[in-house]
């Protein structure tokens, strides 16, 4: 899984501070990359209601996956 909130047409926005990648890691800048046994854990304790969603949502044209 790659997440780069500059992809991300939520960044900057009220969604954004909801985000499961800005509740974990209030990261600043660069993409975000989850190998399979951290996005399998993350789903886990989204499923679970113990993380927010990942919110992601790819302007047209970017790089970034979920």
């Amino acid at each position: 899984m790659l997440i780069d909130c500059d992809d991300c047409e939520m960044q900057h926005t009220d969604v954004c501070d909801d985000c499961v990648m800005t509740c974990l890691l209030d990261r600043s800048q660069g993409a975000v990359v989850l190998d399979l046994v951290e996005e399998r854990a993350v789903r886990n304790l989204q499923e679970a209601g113990l993380a927010a969603a990942t919110r992601f949502s790819p302007v047209s044209g970017g790089t970034g996956s979920v």
